[in-house]
Formats: structure tokens, C-alpha cells, sequence
């Protein structure tokens, strides 16, 4: 092959890689427009140092990857197949599938706060498809206007680059465009190696946001999410979440339900382990007994309690305490009745048809009626599985991993059939109807998250350790980043900024 400077096909090639690199600016300036949609995503960083890393961050990044996918996609096609007319064609094409793919991932993480990647396909594309196809044709035709739009702007795009490329040549404006995408570049990673050895959050917990940036970590995910104790990390000290910290904003509740014939149920909690493990004893010969083998609860006595009377993470809680409020499921039906609890602004009203009782003996639980029994005694865990004890047919089948909200959502949804009010109130789920036991909880500084038998335990200085919940031993292996996101999105489904 004569590859000599006076030979066509190496003018052609030397021609179509300076016209690839001014398709690529086009593209660049497309891309960063378009990558607005990640910073708008997330919360804004609260230093100038983090928004400058940010607007670096952007600018380099994004050309960074615009430039790569150049070098691995049209530049090898320019020399093995130099003729203009084509190569333009099959750019503008690739270059348009390229902007559909990241217009797509920009849309996942607005809507659920993470890339594209292999372990959340399911629940992608099960978004796509509600969007574009669930509501309306009107979605189909947006969605096809803009694949046109794209391909449209790749063939203007490349045909002005060609027919003009002896005037962009004299253009100086690559030339200090080059350096500062380098600058940027260089400055962004040196800015980012300060602030991982320093604790920087406003810049670490930035990772992430742009694709194909640094991975996520325990650290970086609870720092975006305002859910990382900073003085601890430091210092190793420990510091409470408190109402300082987050706010309970009480959801809006526009259902209603009333219970006439269904009889009344009474939740025993039981504060001292002997005593209910006496009334399992008893109930083991029952016809009517059943027993919910995998409770996960906090180990943290007045933690499990809240869970249980409101349908909520205890991450709520001393909100809720502060402000003296009732669960918004009991205001609208007048259903609770809550009897020696922690929380005596809950009315004690024995025509209620869910009461609720701490008790620290057997002989206060009458098994004859409908009831729950559950214990919730100290541990010196984080969270323990225990069991529950009740004689609700609604319990019989129920399988995989429960939590204290999730009964008191599964009583109001299946047994009273107040789907609606449980499912603008709580944050929990419906054990007979759930397709697989998945759930979320934040007690003493620690993000607890489930998924069928693994249990995952974030710290608040970032550490974290995963287990199953039947065996109880350590699991190997990576954070599932994406149901981490998802479930802090739920925990904080009620929760008001944090005031400045």
C-alpha cells in the first residue's frame, strides 16, 4: 500500500483526520449540553472549591470521553476505509447511536440516580418502556423526533466540516481549546487526588455523577446523600442523626378507609426476650400459630418500636418525636391505640381496631384474638433477626426477610384493606403481595439495606459489610451501587433538606 504524502489515499486519510477532529468539537459541544442533565441530577457542592471542580470536571470529562470514542470508533475507519463520502455517513450514524445511548443513561440517573449497567437492566428497562410507551403515543413521537433531531445534526454537522475545512484549518481555536481541555483535565484529577487524602466530600462525592467517571464508593454514596458523619470519619467519634439533621415532612394522605366488621388486632411488643420466647413454648402445639421465622429489626429496642407503630425507618424518628406527631396512617382512620409505648402523645382508645401494647410479661398477651407478637428487647447489634408470633391467616405465606414497618403495613393493607393509606404513609411493603423481600432502614448511624437473604450494612465513616441473613457469615463482594441509591432514595422519601 503506498502510504507516501503524495499518494491519494494518504491525502484522503490526512484530510478525513482533521475533518474527524472538527466532527469531534462538534460533538464535544453536544455532549457537555446534554451532560448538564447529571449536575442537574445531583444536589449543587456548597464550597467554591467544589464548584470549580465541578465546572472543570465537566469541561474536561466530557471531552475526554467525546474525543475517546472518536479514537475508537471513526479514526480506525478513516485509514482502513478512507473515502469521505461513506466515512461521513457511518460517523454521523455511530455518532448518533453514541448521543442516544447518553441521552438514555442521563435520563436512568435523573430518574433513578444511577448509570447504565449490567446489574439494574431489569428495572431500566422497565422505566423505558413505562415512559416511552406507558403513557401515551405522544412519548413515541418525542422519542423518535429526537433520534431524527441527532442524526440530522451529525449529517449538518459533518458535511459543513468537510465543505469548509480549508477554512477551519486557519481557525486557532483548536489550538487553545486543546490546552485548556488538557489544563482542566490534569487540574481536575490533581484536585480530586487532594481531596480523597483530605476528606473533601464536596469534591469526592462527585464521583460518579459523570459516566465512565470514578466509581462510587460507601463513602462517596453517603456523602452525596448527606447520610456520612464527617466527624466520625475524622475522628472516629460518633454523632446522631438528629432532627437537625433531617426533617420529617409528613407525606400527603388523600385516601381513605373505614373498618366496620374486621375484628381489632393487638400487637404485643414485648420488651424482655424470656417471656416471649415463653409464649412461643406455649403456641408451638397451635393450629393457628404462625410463626414469621425472619424478622430484621434494629437491635436498638426504641428503634424496632417506632418502625413498627409508624410503617417507617427508624432514620424518622427523632423527627417525629420532637415534633409530637401521631403516625399519619392512625390520623386519618382513627384506628391506633397505643398502650405503655414510648410515645404517650399516640391516644390509648380500647375501641381501636389495632391497639398496640409493651408488655414484659407472657400473661399480658391474650392469644385467643387476633394479635401480633413480636420481641423487641436490646441487642448489642446493630440489628438482629428474630421472629414474630401471630395467628393472622394474611401472615401464612410469607417468606424471605420482614421488617417491624412491613407488619404494620401488611395489618393495614390486607387485613383492614387500607391498600391506599398504607401506600401514601408508610415506607414499607405488603408481605403477601411483594414479588421478593427487599427494604431499607437507617438505625444508630447505619444504613441497613436488604435484598432476598442479603443484608448490607453501611457505616456512617463509609466501612460497610454484607451478610446473609439464614447463615448469618460475611459476604464477599462488591456493593451493589445502583440498590444502594435506590434505597436511599426511599429511606428519604419524607425528609426535608437539611437547614443550612
Amino acid at each position: 500500500m503506498n502510504l507516501t504524502p503524495h499518494s491519494p489515499f494518504s491525502s484522503k486519510a490526512s484530510q478525513l483526520l482533521s475533518w474527524g477532529h472538527w466532527f469531534t468539537f462538534a460533538n464535544i459541544g453536544l455532549v457537555m449540553l446534554i451532560s448538564l442533565v447529571y449536575l442537574a441530577a445531583d444536589k449543587a457542592p456548597s464550597t467554591l472549591v467544589g464548584w470549580f471542580y465541578m465546572l472543570i470536571t465537566w469541561l474536561s470529562h466530557t471531552s475526554f470521553i467525546t474525543f475517546c470514542a472518536f479514537v475508537l470508533t471513526i479514526f480506525p475507519l478513516s485509514l482502513v476505509f478512507p473515502y469521505p463520502r461513506h466515512i461521513r455517513g457511518m460517523a454521523a450514524v455511530t455518532a448518533t447511536t453514541g448521543i442516544i445511548i447518553l441521552m438514555i443513561d442521563a435520563f436512568v440517573y435523573l430518574r433513578l440516580g444511577y448509570h447504565i449497567n449490567p446489574a439494574s437492566l431489569s428495572d431500566i428497562i422497565t422505566l423505558l418502556l413505562q415512559t416511552i410507551l406507558g403513557s401515551s403515543w405522544f412519548n413515541v413521537v418525542i422519542a423518535l423526533t429526537i433520534i431524527v433531531a441527532v442524526l440530522t445534526f451529525e449529517l449538518l454537522a459533518g458535511n459543513y466540516a468537510w465543505r469548509h475545512l480549508a477554512e477551519l484549518k486557519s481557525l486557532k481555536f483548536p489550538r487553545y481549546a486543546s490546552g485548556t481541555i488538557v489544563t482542566c483535565f490534569a487540574l481536575s484529577h490533581s484536585l480530586h487526588i487532594w481531596a480523597d487524602a483530605n476528606a473533601f466530600f464536596d469534591i469526592t462525592k462527585q464521583d460518579n455523577v459523570l459516566p465512565l467517571s470514578y466509581p462510587t464508593t460507601a463513602k462517596t454514596l453517603l456523602a452525596r446523600h448527606d447520610l456520612l458523619d464527617l466527624e466520625r470519619y475524622e475522628q472516629a467519634r460518633s454523632l446522631e442523626l438528629s432532627d437537625k439533621q433531617s426533617t420529617y415532612q409528613p407525606p400527603l394522605v388523600t385516601a381513605s378507609c373505614k373498618v366496620t366488621d374486621t375484628p381489632a388486632v393487638t400487637i404485643y411488643l414485648f420488651t424482655d426476650a424470656k417471656p416471649y420466647q415463653a409464649l412461643l413454648n406455649d403456641m408451638a402445639e397451635s393450629q393457628h400459630a404462625i410463626k414469621l421465622e425472619s424478622v430484621l429489626r434494629a437491635g436498638n429496642s426504641s428503634d424496632a418500636e417506632f418502625s413498627l407503630i409508624y410503617g417507617l425507618p427508624s432514620y424518622y424518628k427523632d423527627s417525629i418525636v420532637l415534633q409530637q406527631q401521631a403516625p399519619m396512617w392512625a390520623l386519618v382512620t382513627d384506628m391506633l391505640s397505643a398502650e405503655n409505648t414510648s410515645y404517650p402523645f399516640i391516644a390509648n382508645d380500647p375501641k381501636a381496631p389495632i391497639k398496640i401494647k409493651t408488655v414484659a410479661e407472657l400473661s399480658a398477651a391474650d392469644t385467643k384474638q387476633p394479635f401480633v407478637a413480636l420481641d423487641i428487647s436490646d441487642h448489642s447489634t446493630t440489628v438482629v433477626t428474630t421472629t414474630a408470633l401471630t395467628n393472622i391467616a394474611q401472615f401464612n405465606e410469607v417468606s424471605g426477610l420482614v421488617q417491624p414497618n412491613d407488619i404494620m403495613y401488611t395489618l393495614l393493607s390486607s387485613y383492614f384493606g387500607c391498600r391506599d393509606i398504607a401506600k401514601q404513609s408508610m415506607l414499607a411493603s405488603d408481605v403477601t403481595t411483594r414479588p421478593h423481600a427487599e427494604g431499607v432502614n437507617f438505625t444508630q448511624g447505619v444504613l441497613v439495606a436488604y435484598k432476598k437473604d442479603k443484608i448490607t450494612l453501611v457505616n456512617q465513616d463509609g466501612s460497610f459489610k454484607q451478610m446473609s441473613a439464614k447463615e448469618g457469615f460475611v459476604l464477599d463482594g462488591n456493593l451493589d451501587v445502583p440498590f444502594l441509591i435506590q434505597s436511599i432514595k426511599t429511606l428519604k422519601k419524607y425528609s426535608t433538606p437539611p437547614e443550612q
